[in-house]
Order: structure tokens, then sequence, then C-alpha cells
């Protein structure tokens, strides 16, 4: 159908907006007249110029009885700027197909109702799957207050990511290295526990694939263990590193890290660590929709003992270390087989000697 054709052409395009346009939905708007493509746009870095507008500039006066196709209902209320419905009606488009209904109750129905109102022919529901899909992460920070969480592993084939000394660069070659930075890009935030941080002393930024934003960074230290003299604190003020902390975080390391530029939040504790949904919750309250979880195994298991892990991204490399080396997971608290998470693949992909695999836990 000549719909899904287009619509097809309005997704792929909105996806280059996905882990640079939080708080705002990704979003792609392709305008077609007479059966050729006038306009095309998707949300700008930041979160504007929205879809819509971008696509209205490039088509200029062909927009006039033009079918618009949107990933995502045209937004109906005045933010920072003007309401893609109304800049569709003053264009003059003829139709607008939608894929999905924004939840956002400031929208929700209204920028469809706004543009029937107006005269022009609507139709929703096209391709509303793979919408859903790609914007899994702002859909669920809208209807339930969370982002949603890809927990990252990688692993030997015996299912080991680091030697019984601690040792493990490299598990993976890099041909796996530079997905896990493109994973990294496509994502609103790269979050690891403090035993990692402590371990590694890591960057978590996007390197040599030209990204516009890099990801805010991330860590759980209750204690706020980790130095500010560390990468992460040396180029805070370059990149952003937000801390989730506990309230027994000493003052003077707090004082210590609001110095090198690193934004604190402070959340509830349990007698394991830090509440990670109330974490989470925090995160999704400053606007992350999409977060990626580098490790390590207990923050993994933290995660996934809660049912916070919306998507496994596995790498798998061909070695074998043992029985003695450190699992790729830590305790899950399972008793029988029944109790064990049962991931649904989603795909795969081999990376030069290693794998790669992609799995559902929704």
């Amino acid at each position: 159908m000549t719909d899904d054709v287009h619509m097809t052409h309005a997704l792929r395009l909105a996806a280059r907006g996905l882990g640079n346009v939080w708080p705002n939905p990704a979003v792609g708007c392709v305008l077609v007249k007479d059966g050729l493509v006038v306009g095309r746009g998707w949300t700008q870095p930041g979160g504007r110029p929205h879809a819509e507008v971008r696509a209205l500039q490039e088509a200029g006066p062909q927009a006039a009885g033009a079918t618009a196709y949107v990933t995502l209902e045209p937004c109906a209320h005045h933010g920072k700027t003007p309401p893609c419905a109304e800049a569709l009606i003053a264009a003059r488009v003829a139709r607008v197909v939608t894929a999905l209904t924004d939840p956002d109750p400031r929208v929700s129905g209204k920028g469809h109702a706004m543009l029937r109102a107006a005269g022009i022919e609507v139709t929703e529901g096209v391709l509303t799957a793979a919408a859903t899909a790609l914007n899994a992460g702002f859909l669920k920070r809208v209807t339930r207050g969370l982002p949603l969480v890809t927990l990252k592993l990688a692993a030997t084939l015996d299912g080991r990511i680091a030697t019984a000394t601690g040792e493990s660069r490299w598990i993976t070659g890099p041909v796996a290295r530079r997905k896990v930075h493109a994973l990294r890009m496509g994502h609103d935030a790269v979050m690891v526990g403090s035993g990692t941080a402590l371990a590694d002393d890591p960057d978590l930024t996007v390197r040599d694939l030209g990204a516009d934003r890099q990801p805010v960074r991330i860590v759980l230290d209750r204690l706020l263990r980790q130095d500010p003299a560390s990468r992460l604190g040396r180029t805070a003020r370059q990149t952003p590193v937000w801390l989730l902390h506990g309230s027994s975080a000493p003052s003077d390391r707090r004082a210590a890290w609001e110095a090198s530029g690193a934004t604190l939040i402070e959340v509830a504790e349990t007698q394991d660590g830090l509440d990670l949904t109330a974490a989470l919750a925090a995160l999704a309250g400053r606007g992350l929709t999409r977060l990626l979880s580098e490790g390590g195994s207990t923050l993994g298991a933290g995660l996934l003992r809660a049912g916070l892990v919306d998507e496994l991204a596995l790498f798998t490399g061909a070695a074998l270390i043992g029985g003695d080396g450190h699992p790729t997971l830590g305790p899950l608290g399972l008793t029988a087989l029944a109790q064990a998470p049962r991931p649904r693949l989603i795909e795969s992909q081999v990376l030069g000697p290693d794998l790669y695999s992609l799995w559902s836990l929704v």
C-alpha cells in the first residue's frame, strides 16, 4: 500500500533522532504530492525543530494539497514552539496520515481533532506496531514514568566477563566495540554501577561515529566513592555526568563532585543499595527516554530482579575463560527454572569473530 511505503520512509527518518532528541519523541515526516516526495524532516538534536516543520520548510509552496505522513500525532499545544498541527493547517496540506496517537495529555487526540476541524482528512493507525517499537522509550516515560532500559552485556562463550584476576579488555573485538558505540549513540544516556566505574575508569562517550550529541553519562554510586579526578570527573563540564547517590553520601564528596560540574541526584536507598526503580523514575523525570546500562554484573542483576530491563544487548566474544572467571550476572535469587526470565530474540548479527544478539524482555 502507498501509505505503508511512505510511512516506512518517515519511520526511517525518525530513527535518525534516537538518542538525540530527548525529552521529545523521535518523529519523522514525509510530504507527498502527486506521487512525489516534496519534503522530508525528522526531529532535530535537542528536540527542535520538529519533523513537520522541517518537512514543510523543505516543501515550501508545494506543501499545499500534499499528504503528510507523520510517525506520531502532530502536537497541539504551545510550548517552546507553536503546534505542528497549526503549521500543517497553515501550509494547507490536504491529508495527514499518522502511525500513533501521542499519549502526552497535552496532545492525546487534540492534534488529530485540530486537523479535522480545519477540514483536513486524517488517517490514523498506519504501521502502528513499528512506530510503537521505535518510540518505546518516549511512550514508556509518558505512560509509566520510566525510561526504556537496554542492558548491554559482553561475555565469553562460557558466560564470563573477566578472568579471575579481573582482566576484561578485550573480550570482544574492534567490530563489536564499534557496535557498542552505535548503541550508545542511539540512547539518551549510558549508565554503569560504582563497581564498574571504580574498576574501569570509563569514558562512556561515543567515538568515531560523528555523533551530534553525546549521551549523558550516569553512575549509580550510593556513597560517591568514584574520584572526581577520574575521566568522568575531568570531563563533566564538556559532556554531562549525572551521579545518583543516597542520603548517606558524605558532604565533602558531594561538594567535590559538584565542583567538577557533575549533576548530583539523591534517590532513596534500600538495604541492598539504591532503589533502582526510584533511580530510573528520577532519570525519566529529567526527560530521559532511552537508557543503556553497561555494567556491571551486580547492576545488571539488580535491574533484572526489579523487572526494569526492556531489552538485552548481548555481545558474545569468541573466547573461553572457565569457571574461575567472573560471571556475566550477579545472583537473581531464583529457586526454580520456571522463574528464569525468558527473553525473545529480536535480531542477531556476526561481528568479526564475535556475535551480537538483541533480546526483548517485554
